[in-house]
């Protein structure tokens, strides 16, 4: 479901999703430190996430599971008919065994745990600008 990413100066435009303020404060917070990444918006509902990407140009979304109006998996059915589908993070506090097969197999790219790796999705953002293919022995990529 990514697209490619091919210039290693490119710029990355992300959509943060996440019904919680602090955890999209966060992230904001730790990349904007990052060169080349840009938070292009964010979304607390799959009704935003779903308009965001309609109107947005994305690279990466990074997407909880559970959200007040739906799931990641309403979000990620929803934007399989999208021109571009951007490349898809899931940063959940749900890191189920079968939450994780039914997100990938929706289409998400990568599926982290928000208690434990939330440390990697700079660097994972950082390899993706770089175009390389990411380290996935931890990261959870299909």
């Amino acid at each position: 479901m990514s697209t490619t990413l091919s210039r290693s100066n490119r710029k990355i435009n992300v959509l943060i999703v996440d019904d919680s303020l602090i955890v999209r404060e966060r992230l904001v917070a730790i990349l904007d430190e990052l060169a080349g990444i840009e938070i292009v918006g964010q979304a607390g509902n799959v009704a935003e996430a779903v308009n965001a990407v309609r109107k947005l140009q994305l690279d990466v979304m990074i997407l909880d599971i559970r959200l007040p109006d739906g799931s990641a998996l309403d979000i990620l059915r929803n934007i399989k008919q999208a021109k571009a589908v951007p490349t898809i993070i899931i940063l959940t506090n749900y890191p189920y065994p079968g939450y994780r097969q039914e997100c990938l197999k929706a289409g998400a790219d990568f599926f982290l745990d928000k208690s434990i790796e939330f440390d990697q999705i700079p660097i994972l953002l950082e390899q993706l600008k770089q175009a390389k293919n990411p380290v996935t022995d931890d990261l959870g990529l299909r």
